[in-house]
């Protein structure tokens, strides 16, 4: 054979084994990933329901009553209050508990303070939902009543029927059950700054905050953003632990935009509703991601001059 066919059938031959390769791993992404978004995307522009097979396209119809829609927008209020207090606790004890974590000296105690605190995240969702619904239960929660028997309250508090009371409670499940993640990769981080820095700041007379802020926090900060944007994004559709908790009550009061979608598609069984709440919420996070890796490279790049 000639060399220059050689060189054609190996070139052939190198392309036909990468998509032998990569093939299963497209056909996953299509099937999980394109499809159920293209479908969303076009049952969004009909009246499709989940009683009749066939449809008709409605135009911007779906998207006019749901953004007229009092619901719509309680849900995507409580949304919004529950991921900013959420990933801001989270946030805040993680990072906290990370520093702390970093200062003991003792492995065996390091180890041993690691593998409590990650206790909230490894329990699964169904497990944290029942714990705090017998622990905060409005007749016989241990919480209720020893508060009642402390005479911090003069009746038994009643955490997830009272419409004041069950965002915040939410919220503080929310950030018990998440920020051993935090802390977890935020000590990672903390262990990649090189300790001469340290000593070299020590030197100049830097003082510990000084230190913090033109040592730490400029090493870490990337890490720390791309958390932020994966527990916005996730607490944001979280749906089974407030599902489970409350089911979106009191009269709406812990309704979400997941629980609105999951109500107006299943209960409801107005599929392209649900479908256009959907893709306005994709939307409100594609752009919320958006803001948030440009800020991510922006550091990046003061990183590398």
């Amino acid at each position: 054979m000639p060399h220059h066919l050689k060189g054609r059938t190996s070139i052939q031959g190198s392309s036909l084994t990468r998509w032998f390769f990569v093939g299963p791993a497209m056909l996953v992404v299509i099937c999980l990933l394109i499809y159920p978004l293209c479908t969303t995307v076009l049952y969004s522009f009909t009246d499709k329901t989940m009683i009749r097979a066939d449809f008709n396209f409605t135009g911007f119809e779906n998207y006019t009553r749901i953004l007229t829609d009092p619901d719509f927008w309680s849900s995507f209020a409580n949304s919004l209050v529950w991921t900013i207090f959420g990933v801001l606790g989270q946030l805040a004890i993680g990072f906290t508990g990370a520093l702390c974590l970093n200062r003991i000296k003792s492995p065996v105690m390091r180890n041993v303070f690691r593998i409590t605190a990650i206790i909230p995240w490894a329990f699964p969702s169904i497990a944290t939902a029942m714990v705090w619904k017998w622990l905060l239960n409005g007749i016989y929660g241990f919480v209720p009543v020893s508060l009642r028997n402390l005479g911090i309250t003069e009746g038994l508090a009643q955490f997830f029927s009272t419409p004041e009371l069950v965002m915040p409670t939410l919220i503080f499940i929310n950030i018990w059950f998440g920020f051993p993640l935090i802390m977890v990769n935020v000590y990672a981080a903390l262990q990649t700054i090189p300790q001469d820095q340290y000593e070299a700041a020590q030197i100049d007379g830097a003082s510990a905050w000084q230190s913090f802020i033109h040592v730490t926090v400029p090493h870490i900060r990337t890490v720390v953003g791309l958390l932020v944007v994966m527990r916005t994004v996730w607490i944001f559709n979280n749906f089974d632990l407030i599902y489970m908790i409350t089911g979106g009550g009191p009269a709406g009061a812990s309704s979400t935009m997941p629980i609105y979608i999951y109500d107006t598609g299943w209960t409801g069984r107005m599929v392209g509703r649900a479908s256009t709440a959907s893709v306005l919420l994709l939307l409100f996070l594609v752009i919320l991601c958006v803001l948030y890796f440009r800020v991510i490279t922006r550091w990046e790049k003061e990183d590398d001059k």
